[in-house]
């Protein structure tokens, strides 16, 4: 039986540890040969719905043909309709739709900041919060969450 000094020594993850540690796994499931992206819906501390980036079911994935916008060497942050894929952030929302699942009020934790498509779909999805661990090259995306009074912060490991 363990001594109650060694139960001590067992360090548990903060919620926003957990949460972005489970956003890092569902991005390994992505099939984007750019950028790998993970998402989490969160309400009351549980799981709603989780996506990643990649083409729709049923078409082919840009790990299997290859990529468009790399082909045509355009840089990240510009010219999304060029994509097969859909970004985690909509394919989170997709799943809770596709399940029933009520958005509103839930918490997004995703590996990085939302692109400006991706921001206007939580605001009206009712997203109240966005923890993000990396950035993205979409200024505007940001500045239209805040207008919005979505709470976006980058969680900073200790």
């Amino acid at each position: 039986m363990m001594k109650r000094k060694e139960l001590h020594k067992h360090k548990r993850p903060s919620w926003d540890e957990y949460f972005l540690e489970v956003a890092g796994l569902v991005s390994k499931r992505s099939t984007c040969l750019r950028r790998r992206v993970g998402a989490v819906l969160v309400r009351d501390k549980k799981i709603l719905s989780t996506g990643y980036n990649g083409a729709p079911s049923g078409v082919k994935h840009c790990i299997d043909i290859g990529c468009l916008r790399e082909k045509l060497k355009i840089p990240s942050g510009q010219r999304h309709e060029l994509c097969r894929g859909l970004h985690a952030e909509q394919n989170v929302i997709l799943q809770a739709a596709l399940h029933g699942t009520s958005t509103k009020g839930s918490d997004l934790y995703v590996t990085n900041q939302p692109c400006m498509i991706c921001a206007k779909m939580l605001i009206n999805a009712g997203i109240k919060e966005i923890i993000i661990c990396d950035g993205y090259p979409d200024e505007m995306a940001a500045k239209f969450l805040k207008e919005a009074k979505v709470k976006i912060r980058k969680f900073n490991a200790k």
